[in-house]
């Protein structure tokens, strides 16, 4: 068994726990309890700590939570093309040629 991280928020601690165990990954959360009853005392050893069970699954465990914890990048807008016919870049709301608003989705 290794330690992953400690946190003093249990949801946290579980929210990723959840992830990894939903990737297959056996997890145990040591101190899990400790929590409500010493709460007033800022005691990181008595924090919640997640751990895997399997030390070869330490490294898969880091790699998840990374890719998970990363921020996805959105999307570029797609290109579009004026009533007017010429083409504009995804980022454009209006037309470089006539100046028209970007039509919406609805439309």
């Amino acid at each position: 068994m290794r330690e992953l991280l400690r946190q003093r928020d249990f949801t946290i601690v579980g929210y990723y726990q959840t992830i990894l165990e939903g990737e297959g990954i056996l997890t145990f959360v040591r101190n899990r309890d400790l929590t409500n009853v010493i709460t007033d005392f800022p005691i990181p050893e008595f924090y919640p700590a997640l751990c895997v069970m399997d030390d070869a699954d330490y490294d898969r465990a880091v790699m998840i939570l990374k890719e998970h914890l990363a921020p996805k990048a959105a999307a570029p807008p797609s290109d579009w093309v004026c009533s007017c016919g010429e083409e504009n870049p995804g980022t454009f709301e209006v037309c470089w040629a006539c100046g028209q608003a970007r039509p919406t989705g609805n439309e």
